[in-house]
């Protein structure tokens, strides 16, 4: 089902307008999903407003300094505004409370969702997320691998 969410989503996005004034390392939902697809990566994604002062909390302060301390390099990461993207925003988002930071990780039975937050969040609290995320993947690419090694396969 997530899967499906993300597909949505992702079709969605392609139409969807950028938003001039994203942060620096920010994309848009359409290149940090094809990101994400292309390299393994989990997907990030703050939902937020422009009139919504946590939302710049985490977009101006927040999520620079986890850019600056690397946690951004491990993760393909997206800003969804609810006013200009509301249709992709209504699809990630549970709830209307907002920001939202969504985090997906590959599995495999495709991408699934590995937590969610409302509300502003720490770059602790992101980092270790991102950390069992990425964890949690490598554990289901070794438990692949020892299913096939041990199958035969």
């Amino acid at each position: 089902m997530t899967a499906l969410t993300l597909a949505v989503v992702m079709q969605v996005s392609l139409a969807a307008p950028t938003d001039a004034h994203a942060m620096r390392g920010a994309q848009t939902y359409a290149a940090a999903y094809q990101q994400s697809k292309e390299e393994g990566q989990p997907l990030l994604v703050l939902v937020g407003a422009d009139w919504c002062p946590a939302c710049q909390q985490m977009k101006q302060s927040v999520m620079p300094r986890a850019a600056q301390q690397g946690v951004l390099d491990r993760v393909a990461f997206a800003q969804v505004n609810t006013d200009h993207e509301p249709t992709i925003a209504r699809q990630i988002m549970r709830g209307g409370s907002i920001p939202q930071l969504v985090l997906y990780r590959k599995t495999s039975d495709g991408w699934q969702l590995s937590r969610r937050w409302v509300g502003a969040q720490s770059v602790e609290t992101i980092r270790s997320a991102v950390d069992g995320a990425l964890a949690a993947q490598e554990e289901g690419k070794s438990n692949t691998q020892l299913t096939q090694t041990a199958s035969g396969n």
